[in-house]
């Protein structure tokens, strides 16, 4: 079975070991096992429950990106503001800083969302 998240296609694997279903992903651009191997009672609950991590992972790597970018720009303001006056630095790194935090909450929010499988 295929899927596709964003621009990644993934060859979901799932097999059967004394009535136990396991799944894995493996990308299919590169042949590569990825993430993690789920268990389940039966193999539509065990690609179900792989689909939903690859789905979460994929939104977890957003997220994660997001931060870094917020938090590299909020380096950068800190570094164009050294030499600025303490009101200049807190006006120009004000921006930047509200973007890393806000990047910082919403990759919060998307582990707390982490699927059990």
């Amino acid at each position: 079975m295929n899927i596709q998240i964003d621009d990644v296609t993934y060859v979901l694997v799932a097999c059967c070991v004394q009535d136990q279903w396991t799944a894995h992903a493996v990308r299919a651009d590169s042949g590569e096992r990825y993430g993690i191997e789920v268990s389940a009672a039966t193999e539509s609950e065990a690609t179900t429950r792989l689909t939903r991590w690859l789905q979460w992972q994929r939104e977890h790597t957003r997220a994660l990106e997001t931060l870094q970018d917020a938090e590299r720009a909020y380096h950068r303001a800190v570094a164009g503001a050294a030499f600025s006056g303490a009101e200049a630095q807190i006006a120009e790194t004000k921006p930047s800083r509200a973007a890393m935090d806000a990047a910082r909450n919403d990759l919060d929010d998307v582990r707390a969302r982490r699927p059990n499988v």
